[in-house]
């Protein structure tokens, strides 16, 4: 079983900055690479912050946080990106991501593990054109990623069983949980719960009910956070691609339909928590 020293992360957006923060504060050594300078500098500082909170409420010491933010060498350059394990966690579209992983696994040795980190868009797909694809398959972490314990360790067609044992003992040496599926658009979480998205928008659509109650419904139904809600904190733009790509993953099957309400929201720029506005405004309390 292939031994993992160097983590090498692909898009420093903010399921790509909580994967490194992960590894680093499980003293692996990690490059997080964005070809965006800005957003390389907003990492750094959420990275901080994520830091910050664990240390004032006792979770992480003082010099824990300053060791974890020294394995963690952030990079504009692809060409840093050399490493045991790569993820890429950059936009949700095919053409980028293959694209993406062909480049990196040019300049990486055969034998790196590549995995993306997508939420919806099969592996076999993505895998396509690749030296050597039984070294890849999906890890995909759930935001925010350094807090939430379940990852999704995804088989494609190629993909070994060394390959997946690797990735599982490895999921479990971060301190999460990892749950093994089979490739399919969405794999388990996604496809399992975009009806809880979809036949939410459908019902505001309809003018059944406002979101404010349809969040109240669920969250007294013991959901932890309503549709709406965890729309917004999830982002309307990721949400929307997600469930854009099942849509056409399944052949545009209606019950994956995307919404016009929510692809408004995403036209607006009303993309959630991330820009004070979505289907709730966070300039003032909800």
């Amino acid at each position: 079983m292939l031994e993992i020293k160097k983590v090498g992360i692909a898009g420093a957006g903010a399921m790509g900055l909580g994967i490194a923060q992960v590894f680093a504060q499980n003293n692996f050594g990690v490059v997080l690479y964005d070809s965006a300078d800005k957003q390389i500098e907003k990492a750094k500082k959420e990275i901080e912050k994520n830091l910050d909170v664990a240390v004032s409420k006792g979770k992480l010491t003082a010099n824990a946080k300053a060791d974890t933010l020294q394995r963690i060498h952030f990079s504009t350059s692809i060409s840093s990106l050399v490493a045991d394990l790569i993820i890429e966690a950059i936009v949700e579209k095919l053409e980028p991501k293959q694209s993406l992983l062909q480049t990196i696994a040019a300049q990486n040795s055969e034998e790196t593990i590549l995995t993306s980190n997508t939420s919806s868009i099969p592996i076999t797909r993505i895998a396509k054109g690749i030296v050597n694809p039984s070294r890849i398959a999906g890890l995909h972490f759930f935001n925010p990623a350094h807090l939430m314990k379940l990852v999704e360790v995804i088989a494609a067609a190629e993909t070994s069983s060394e390959t997946i044992q690797t990735l599982s003992a490895l999921v479990l040496k971060i301190g999460k949980t990892p749950v093994v599926c089979k490739d399919s658009p969405g794999f388990i979480v996604n496809r399992v719960a975009r009806h809880y998205y979809v036949e939410s928008l459908k019902a505001l659509e309809e003018k059944t009910a406002t979101q404010e109650n349809i969040d109240a419904l669920m969250e007294s139904a013991g959901f932890k956070l309503g549709p709406f809600k965890l729309m917004d904190m999830v982002g309307n733009d990721i949400n929307f691609a997600v469930t854009s790509s099942l849509f056409d993953s399944f052949h545009q099957d209606p019950k994956f339909r995307p919404s016009r309400i929510q692809q408004q929201k995403v036209d607006a720029g009303h993309l959630g928590q991330k820009t004070g506005k979505g289907f709730y405004d966070y300039n003032s309390t909800l």
